[in-house]
């Protein structure tokens, strides 16, 4: 049975209270689940991708973005303890600058997840053609819908599926790195944080601004904020961790996959994890590469469950349809909103991996200014915010943010 809250208010059999998001998460669950979209396409299928644009300064790129993402991850965390809502973005931008401005940066996070989950399944789909021998477009269609139905299934559920699958990926990136160290050039990476070379700086930011992708996810966190507890104190402290832990492995993982001597191996593979350890390992890649598919699965069910999220809350908020604030009364998630995201994911799954993690990475940035600029304009008016260093980390946000999402575009056309 299907409940609109626009309309009426369900109500716990047993406790009386209003039925509406179950809150069921705690810090170690919300970390792992920041962590599950995090740590999955942009480090399993992208590293190869960035080391052949930024060659010896791969290490300096993800540094970069993940400095980037760092600025607006604080911004994050002073907002979600001020509004602890589902469709975070939506919520603290309408606050900050206005209805229609948090109604597009509402859109952008959505628009973000259904892209990014497009990137993951065919980065999935290309570690399992390394497996064996099926179309990768129709794994990739199959994957989502699965992924959708258990995003359907239940919000705790889904995060203690993202959780296991979280153990084994970065279980997994710790095992390539412990091989990976002793391959680890010195004179690399002094190379790799000199910027002298002619064009060495816009080769940085280029491949900054894809590796910028890999740190998308630590957002989500602020959007499950109705389904944690003490949702005012666990999602600071778990955007913090995730960040944190996601900022060492890709630098580091980087630091040995500029080290190895074929890169183009590495650049040209649809599995480019599995290569980098076979390198650093002599072992087979087989098991990198599955557990590389199971990354893929994380990334794609905690943007689903991410992005239905958002369009709840911007329902609740009236700036979306009432339709998407449909809740199942019998697993209490936001039903058609969930079936939306999973449908539009399998649409986009035509277009080209590179090209898709750049519209992302654009429309993350974008969103990530308005909620910078948000903060700014929120400091003069909620007393809790109105420590400077809260402005100056939103204005510098907001700066670093517009300025690579400015570049990317121009790299783009």
């Amino acid at each position: 049975m299907l409940t609109d809250p626009t309309t009426s208010t369900p109500t716990s059999p047993a406790t009386g209270e209003d039925a509406g998001l179950e809150r069921t998460l705690s810090l170690p669950l919300l970390v792992f689940y920041g962590l599950g979209v995090t740590v999955g396409a942009g480090i399993f299928a992208l590293v190869g991708e960035i080391l052949g644009i930024a060659g010896d300064q791969a290490p300096l790129a993800f540094l970069l973005a993940g400095v980037i993402a760092g600025f607006t991850g604080i911004s994050y965390m002073a907002l979600v303890a001020q509004f602890p809502r589902a469709g975070g973005e939506a919520v603290y931008v309408n606050r900050g600058l206005g209805r229609q401005a948090g109604r597009f940066a509402g859109l952008g996070v959505v628009v973000t997840g259904i892209i990014s989950s497009a990137v993951v399944a065919q980065a999935f789909s290309g570690y399992v053609a390394t497996l064996v021998s099926v179309p990768k477009s129709l794994t990739a269609a199959l994957l989502v819908l699965l992924l959708t139905a258990v995003a359907w299934w239940g919000v705790r559920e889904s995060v203690i599926v993202a959780s296991v699958v979280t153990i084994l990926e970065v279980g997994t990136l710790m095992i390539v790195a412990l091989f990976g160290v002793p391959e680890i050039d010195l004179g690399v990476v002094q190379d790799g944080f000199d910027l002298r070379g002619a064009g060495t700086a816009g080769a940085v930011l280029t491949g900054a601004g894809i590796a910028f992708f890999a740190f998308i996810g630590f957002e989500d966190i602020a959007n499950m904020a109705e389904e944690t507890n003490n949702p005012r104190t666990t999602a600071p402290r778990a955007i913090r961790w995730t960040l944190s832990i996601t900022l060492i492995a890709y630098v580091g993982l980087a630091l040995v996959a500029a080290s190895l001597p074929d890169r183009a191996a590495i650049a040209d593979s649809d599995a480019p994890m599995a290569v980098i350890f076979e390198a650093v390992s002599g072992l087979g890649s087989a098991p990198v590469a599955t557990i590389a598919a199971f990354a893929m699965v994380n990334g794609i069910l905690v943007q689903i469950v991410m992005a239905s999220r958002v369009l709840y809350g911007m329902a609740n908020e009236g700036q979306l349809p009432g339709t998407f604030s449909v809740i199942d009364s019998r697993r209490r998630t936001p039903a058609r909103a969930t079936l939306f995201v999973g449908a539009a994911i399998v649409l986009l799954l035509m277009f080209p991996l590179v090209t898709l993690a750049r519209a992302t990475s654009i429309v993350t940035l974008s969103v990530f200014t308005l909620v910078n600029v948000a903060l700014v304009r929120l400091t003069r008016t909620i007393p809790e915010l109105g420590h400077t260093r809260w402005l100056l980390n939103g204005a510098i946000g907001a700066v670093v943010s517009a300025g690579l999402g400015v570049w990317q575009i121009v790299e783009l056309f």
